[in-house]
């Protein structure tokens, strides 16, 4: 499993032929929250002429939906359902809310502009990768411990956390083709001196070589 998702929230504006649009984009894990998105924003911008949507769902983008609400169609669900998929983001809702300014924009102009307002919401969101990941402890004696840390640094595999006793347990959030690259380099550094248990795979937010159990702004 490996994808590309947004950071968490984002939300940004312009103005069109004194019409506003407001983007917003979330990430989100299923259809319900997708549509608990929609109607918030929906709810949120009660006085405007449209609220347009679309998502994107599953690692291979399985689930697609979107609307025009009102709009005339294909000028507005489509295009920013389009954004979504050529960016390479899942797991996503974008909603663009228009305010009409009296100005009428055109089949090509909506186009444009929905397109715009998707693109400027999915940037303020920031993207990650989703990947799969496993939580490695370390215990080793504490004459070791600066031999690990130059190793995790030159490697850029970053400490989450550390626990001092007689002995140091560290853990290290590792992507899932790299665990026996990071096991190999721990043994080797230490001449074998070590304790390695690897926890459960589960998914994890990856920004450069980081690994997060969650992102948020």
């Amino acid at each position: 499993m490996s994808y590309i998702t947004v950071r968490n929230f984002g939300e940004d504006s312009f103005k069109e032929k004194k019409s506003e649009f407001i983007g917003y984009a979330k990430r989100v894990d299923s259809e319900e929250e997708a549509r608990a998105f929609i109607d918030e924003i929906k709810s949120k911008h009660k006085q405007a002429r449209h609220n347009c949507f679309a998502y994107a769902l599953g690692e291979n983008m399985d689930i697609q939906r979107y609307s025009d609400d009102g709009e005339p169609q294909g000028t507005a669900g489509i295009p920013i359902l389009e954004v979504i998929k050529k960016s390479g983001i899942t797991d996503c809702v974008v909603v663009v809310t228009r305010y009409f300014g009296g100005v009428l924009l055109g089949a090509g102009g909506l186009t444009r502009a929905y397109t715009k307002g998707a693109s400027i919401a999915i940037k303020a969101a920031g993207v990650v990768e989703k990947v799969r990941g496993i939580r490695i402890s370390i215990t080793l004696d504490y004459d070791l411990l600066g031999k690990v840390q130059h190793v995790c640094s030159q490697s850029l595999w970053h400490i989450e956390d550390s626990v001092y006793s007689d002995k140091v347990q560290i853990f290290i959030l590792a992507e899932f083709g790299k665990v026996d690259i990071v096991e190999k380099e721990i043994v080797d550094a230490t001449s074998g001196k070590v304790v390695i248990e690897k926890g459960e795979e589960g998914a994890y937010f990856m920004e450069e070589n980081r690994l997060y159990s969650e992102v948020i702004i």
